[in-house]
């Protein structure tokens, strides 16, 4: 019986002969390039959203406690809560202020509105990284689609409500309400104030995808993120402001 050659491990052929790795790269079997096209390799954008929407809500904790604060020290002022120094300790000097009302309803009108189109815009770009992955077929297409600027015109919104808020405040200094000219009148000025800063931060998150949507600075589902996050934050902003409404309400008094 003739005698068999045995097979090299490192033989090539269809012999059933094992054949070494591709060599190159840095030795981890991704090639030269890194395995940078690899799925592995790619970004989870829905991990970092879910990671990112999470940060958002530890984020909202400790200026939800700033908006309760206050209107815990407005209750004590007012005398709806006893802090054990008599009844009208903090209440008999209070001084009812004359709210502009129509001003600040019309800023709530479009604050609202710009809640409506801010989620408008979230819904968009959703949809936008959703088809992406088609749009990317060799020989698909879905037609030139034309989107509305519901980013910018979130964006002037929310200018026009700082502005009215500023209107706002002329207003309640042309009727001798100042910051300084007693509890009542500072209470609504600093509680305008912080919701005004706030609402400013979520002015430069959109200014961010603006820019980035315009330039195309930034990947579809980094803009996603932008924009879901700060949709969110806005929509929380409208709610805190309808919450501070009912306060003035109580001021008014």
């Amino acid at each position: 019986m003739p005698r068999s050659t045995p097979i090299s491990p490192r033989a090539g052929g269809h012999n059933g002969a094992l054949v070494p790795p591709p060599t190159g790269g840095d030795g981890s079997g991704r090639g030269r390039d890194g395995g940078k096209h690899e799925p592995d390799f790619m970004p989870n954008y829905g991990e970092r959203l879910r990671h990112a929407r999470l940060g958002l809500a530890v984020a909202m904790t400790p200026i939800l406690m700033l908006f309760f604060s206050f209107t815990a020290v407005y209750l004590a002022r007012r005398g709806f809560v006893s802090p054990g120094f008599g009844d009208d300790y903090f209440a008999r000097n209070w001084v009812p202020v004359k709210m502009p009302w129509t001003i600040l309803l019309v800023n709530t009108v479009t604050l609202l509105a710009s809640s409506f189109t801010v989620d408008c815009a979230r819904r968009t770009i959703t949809r936008q990284a959703a088809l992406a992955p088609v749009q990317s077929i060799p020989g698909v297409s879905l037609g030139d689609e034309r989107h509305f600027p519901w980013l910018g015109l979130t964006t002037v919104l929310g200018v026009l409500f700082l502005a009215g808020q500023l209107w706002a405040w002329q207003t309640l200094s042309a009727r001798g309400f100042h910051l300084h000219g007693g509890t009542s009148s500072s209470f609504v000025y600093i509680l305008t104030a912080m919701h005004g800063l706030h609402l400013a931060g979520g002015l430069v998150a959109l200014l961010v995808a603006d820019v980035a949507s315009w330039f195309g600075r930034l990947h579809l589902e980094t803009r996603r993120i932008i924009v879901d996050i700060t949709s969110w934050y806005w929509h929380a902003m409208s709610a805190v402001w309808i919450y501070i409404l009912i306060l003035f309400s109580f001021a008014a008094q």
